[in-house]
């Protein structure tokens, strides 16, 4: 039997591995369609890229290998069952169980990695990658000159050249316009120079040849400054076309970037707070506010004063009724948010042993371990689980369900499939005869 056992995930592994790095490459191609205008024209270095890339790929990981785990599955006792493999190794003695233990026991280990994968590395890198793209977004596009277009991508200057030598950096015809001082304008125009980028101190050298700086005070003709030069050099300011990493400690982190533990002293800080809240709304309600006074005896103004100090602790009880209220509701959002964080990272990696149980029967039932049958069948059983999951966090995050719910029913609900599956596979039998044969048992 372990002969068969290891023959069985021999024919699994690859199939596994394949769907794995096919949905990765499919996650890879969606992440850069939509991130690509945020990443081209600003002049970053390819390990810039590879290491967004890399930090990405641990989310795709989490999505990834459940859905690598029923490709290979269908794959494997679709083909087994194709090639009549399954019904000889029942005619040898074998049961569906011992078939397919060493799928769930690899399964199971594959459970175990990506727990530990979800709660220590992805919100790790989910925090990185959340930087790394604020530092992208925050950089300017790479500098460059059109011939005969103005240019204003350097901060209070415009600059236009017409024409401009991309090799080399000489420009031709060159006009700056200096914007920096609201009191006076100045102009400097020169027939040809170069241009060279200092990333050492962030600034841009211009050498220019052959012109000259006009200075002018706007509202006032007469005062206005010409200087001719042979060469000048002059010195722009850089300041953001540049890669600048932020301070870790300075970014805070969601929900979807903190471990476990983290998240659940959130969750228990919560619920004490909200704890603390529901005790002040009773204390205020049950809090005698106003004591019976008679009237009979009192004048009219005196009774208006009375309305009037009534009417004031009235509002007042009102105000503070209202503010813990919605004080209370968003302890109770916040404490849902992150309990619903914390059974996904559960809920997904299940997903793996959920798949493995699903996908063994439902192989030897469609009796074909092509590629397109077991896709076609990973794809909706992923549609429905993806539903599931945003469904359920959406409905848990308003508080119509519970936050354990949200999150398992897409397990739950697959796993009933699968004992259905499973009995019908195993006892060979169909939907009308399992129903009997349980009726028939009471």
């Amino acid at each position: 039997m372990k002969i068969i056992n290891f023959y069985i995930l021999r024919q699994h592994f690859g199939p596994f591995l394949f769907g794995t790095v096919l949905v990765v490459f499919l996650f890879l191609f969606q992440f850069l369609m939509r991130d690509l205008d945020k990443l081209v024209g600003k002049g970053l270095s390819i390990w810039v890229i590879l290491h967004l890339i890399t930090l990405n790929l641990s989310w795709m990981i989490v999505l990834a290998i459940p859905m690598g785990v029923l490709f290979s599955t269908l794959m494997t006792f679709g083909n087994m069952s194709a090639n009549y493999e399954i019904t000889a190794l029942k005619s040898g003695g074998a049961s569906f169980f011992q078939m397919f233990s060493s799928v769930l026991i690899f399964s199971f280990l594959l459970f175990l990695f990506l727990l530990w994968f979800n709660d220590r590395v992805l919100p790790e890198s989910n925090h990185q990658a959340k930087i790394l793209m604020m530092d992208i977004n925050r950089k300017k596009p790479t500098f460059a000159l059109e011939a005969g277009q103005f240019s204003t991508l350097i901060e209070n200057y415009t600059i236009l050249a017409r024409w401009v030598d991309s090799i080399s950096n000489s420009i031709t015809g060159i006009n700056i316009y200096d914007l920096s001082d609201s009191y006076k304008t100045s102009t400097i125009s020169a027939d040809s120079g170069f241009v060279l980028f200092l990333p050492n101190i962030s600034k841009f050298l211009f050498t220019l040849y052959k012109g000259e700086v006009l200075q002018v005070v706007p509202y006032d003709l007469h005062n206005y400054k010409k200087i001719k030069f042979e060469r000048l050099e002059l010195m722009l300011d850089a300041r953001g076309f540049l890669l600048e990493r932020s301070n870790e400690a300075m970014v805070s982190r969601s929900d979807r970037e903190m471990s476990i533990q983290d998240m659940q002293e959130i969750v228990n800080a919560a619920r004490n707070a909200a704890r603390e809240t529901e005790k002040k709304l009773e204390k205020i309600v049950t809090t005698p506010a106003l004591a019976i006074v008679k009237t009979d005896n009192l004048d009219s103004a005196t009774i208006d004063g009375l309305k009037d100090l009534v009417s004031r602790d009235i509002s007042y009880l009102e105000t503070q009724l209202t503010s813990e209220s919605y004080r209370m509701f968003d302890l109770e959002t916040r404490a849902r948010q992150y309990e619903v964080e914390i059974h996904k990272k559960y809920a997904i990696p299940f997903a793996c042993i959920v798949f493995t149980l699903v996908g063994c029967p439902l192989g030897m039932l469609t009796r074909r371990g092509n590629f397109g049958i077991a896709a076609a069948i990973s794809i909706g059983f992923y549609i429905f689980y993806w539903a599931c999951l945003i469904g359920g966090e959406k409905l848990a995050d308003r508080g119509y369900i519970s936050s354990f719910w949200s999150m398992w029913i897409g397990n739950f609900l697959i796993l009933i499939f699968s004992i259905y599956l499973i009995i019908r596979v195993n006892y060979e039998v169909f939907s009308r005869e399992i129903i009997f044969s349980i009726f028939r048992r009471q």
